[in-house]
Formats: C-alpha cells, sequence, structure tokens
C-alpha cells in the first residue's frame, strides 16, 4: 500500500531526529539576496507556512541550497526558465476541505459538513532551474557586524506586553503567574541566543487560555503532552526567528526532548502536521502584536526588475 503522506513526511523528520538533526533549524544562508534568514518563499514571493517551511527547510540543508525560492515545473516554464535534466523535485503539501451532505437518519435532515483533506505536490529550488530572471539567482551583499541590541526584535517583543521578567538561570514560561521568566540579557553568549530563547518561551505564552488556550494534554514533566507543547515552541521559535531574521539556537537543555518527540511522532504520524499548525497560530498571533509582524508578508523575492 502507497505510503500516505503524512506517514512519509514523519518518517522523513523521524531519520532526521533519529541522527541528532533538527530540521527546522539554521536551513538558511547568508548567500541569497531574497533574504538572510527567511521562511521557504513560493515565486511570488509569498511565504509559505506550517509544515510546508519545516518540509522545505530541511530540503535545503539535505541539498545544500542556498536559494529559499521554490517553484513548480509549470511555474519554472512560465518564468522563462527550465528545470535541469536530473534533477529531483522536493515534496509539500495542500491542505483545504470540500463539502460533503449528510442526512440524519432518524430526522432526515441534510447537513453540510467541512472534511478536511491534504495532497502533495512536487516544487523546486530555483538553483535547480535554469533561465530565470537574474533577481532569482542574486546573491546578497556583504552583512555588517550584528549590533548586540537587535531594534526591531525587541520592539516586536515589547508590542506583546507578555510580562517578561529577568533574573536567575532560567528561561521557561509561568503558566501559574502569567510570565516569561529569562536570564539577563549578558548572560547569553550572544544577542541571537537571547531572542531566540524569548522566541520560543513567548510560543509558551500563547497557550493560556486567555490567548489560544492550547492544552495538549499535559499532565507531568516529560508526558506526551509535554513533549508536544515543546515540540510546538520549538517550532514557533524557529519560525518567529526566521520572521525576525534571527538564527535560532539549539538549547543544550533541549536536547533530551528529541527522545520524547521520537515517542510522540512514532505513535502518530500526524503529530508532526498537528504540532506546525499550532506553531503557526501561535506566530501569527505574536506577530499580529506589532509592525514587526509584517515579516511574513515582507518576505518578497528582490524585485530590480518588476516581474
Amino acid at each position: 500500500m502507497k505510503q500516505d503522506i503524512y506517514s512519509k513526511i514523519t518518517t522523513h523528520i523521524i531519520a532526521e531526529l533519529e541522527q541528532g538533526v533538527r530540521p527546522w533549524m539554521k536551513p538558511w544562508s547568508g548567500e541569497h539576496a531574497a533574504r538572510r534568514i527567511t521562511r521557504p518563499l513560493r515565486a511570488n514571493g509569498e511565504a509559505y507556512r506550517g509544515i510546508n517551511v519545516i518540509m522545505l527547510w530541511s530540503e535545503a540543508v539535505t541539498k545544500g541550497f542556498a536559494a529559499p525560492i521554490w517553484m513548480t515545473f509549470k511555474q519554472a516554464q512560465e518564468l522563462g526558465g527550465h528545470v535541469r535534466k536530473g534533477e529531483r523535485g522536493s515534496p509539500v503539501v495542500y491542505a483545504s476541505t470540500f463539502s460533503k451532505t449528510e442526512t440524519d437518519e432518524k430526522s432526515g435532515e441534510e447537513t453540510e459538513r467541512d472534511i478536511p483533506f491534504m495532497k502533495g505536490y512536487t516544487v523546486f529550488n530555483a538553483e535547480q532551474v535554469e533561465g530565470l530572471p537574474e533577481r532569482f539567482y542574486q546573491l546578497a551583499p556583504p552583512q555588517l557586524d550584528p549590533v548586540e541590541r537587535n531594534a526591531e526584535a525587541d520592539a516586536f517583543f515589547a508590542a506583546t506586553c507578555a510580562d517578561i521578567r529577568h533574573g536567575g538561570s532560567s528561561a521557561h514560561y509561568c503558566g501559574g503567574t502569567d510570565h516569561i521568566q529569562m536570564p539577563p540579557f549578558e548572560a547569553f553568549r550572544d544577542a541571537e541566543s537571547y531572542y531566540a530563547t524569548l522566541a520560543h518561551e513567548a510560543t509558551h505564552w500563547t497557550k493560556h487560555k486567555d490567548r489560544l488556550d492550547r492544552d495538549l494534554g499535559r499532565k507531568r514533566w516529560g508526558d506526551a503532552g509535554y513533549a508536544a507543547e515543546e515540540l510546538v515552541a520549538e517550532l514557533g521559535a524557529a519560525f518567529l526567528c526566521a520572521d525576525l531574521k534571527l538564527t535560532p539556537e539549539v538549547r543544550e537543555d533541549h536536547a533530551a526532548y528529541i527522545g520524547h518527540w521520537l515517542t510522540v511522532l512514532k505513535q502518530d504520524p500526524r503529530a508532526i502536521f498537528t504540532a506546525a499548525a499550532h506553531a503557526q497560530k501561535a506566530a501569527d498571533y505574536l506577530n499580529a502584536f506589532s509592525a514587526a509582524g509584517e515579516g511574513i508578508e515582507a518576505h518578497t523575492v528582490p524585485q530590480q526588475a518588476a516581474a
């Protein structure tokens, strides 16, 4: 029986996690002009979302692509290009719903019900395509040395009005008092480590009942619900860091989570899809607070010559 799309993608992610590789970590390159760090982009500059972000980041790492731009075979042709002979595409998915009419056996009343479905299709990285307009191949100018604080990131998190407290040596979200606890900025080895950690805890912050009311069934430390929420925070931080042009860091205290994640993913091939959907929703929620949240919409292919 043909492997379904959920199992196929989950199997790939499990294989990477078993090698100690997190497919959502550092999949980008500073070489391409379409942004130093970015979510994967469609040919029209629109950013991919949810599970497709993780899938294409993973493909970029595996195949060594610097360009964040992806397109179908047909889209490449419409842009005047052609996929090089022998190139293999990368899978992405399309999720939607269709309506189904159901009849109540007792009353005979008919009702409409939306049935979710998902189908896969294939895209190619711009580096696999020849003959595209020059903007798809542009390299970025040299980056200046980063400043210690990031004004955009500071403004982004301040706009959420989250209760962010500093002190101690632990980073965590405390649900009882509804606050984010962070070590002092100076305790981190660099600015990006601080903001990436804050993005992780801010994703946890969105689960509060007065916000997204996200309850994944956690009963105790280390159980499936705990692992699922940590995976959501991990992915949410990666999405936010991409939007804010930051490099997410692998936190040493999260190394132990890989085993928990593997258990969850092996038990449910749809778990990574659920986690990605929750992470995307959390990122959207946080982005909505601030003009800095225009990061998703602002991802564009360089337009020196408008298409």
